[in-house]
């Protein structure tokens, strides 16, 4: 049941307010979730950000921790 997830309100922010949301915080307080595909991750992608592309996501919800907030892109 944790496809209920995706139907509770998100926020959305831009670029700047990211960074600003990250500032002040360590890695282990929030995820950053890169969900493009591999080719374009290794070309480049935020450091830190765990690659799941968005076809495997639902098979792979178990590797995201529901208790800490997650940034995608």
């Amino acid at each position: 049941m944790r496809w209920k997830q995706f139907f509770t309100p998100v926020k959305s922010f831009d670029t700047d307010q990211a960074r600003k949301y990250m500032e002040g915080k360590s890695s282990g307080e929030f995820t950053i979730l890169d969900v493009r595909q591999p080719k374009e991750y290794e070309a480049g992608h935020i450091p830190g950000a765990k690659l799941i592309p968005l076809p495997e996501l639902t098979d792979r919800l178990d590797e995201i921790d529901p208790n800490k907030p997650t940034m995608v892109y």
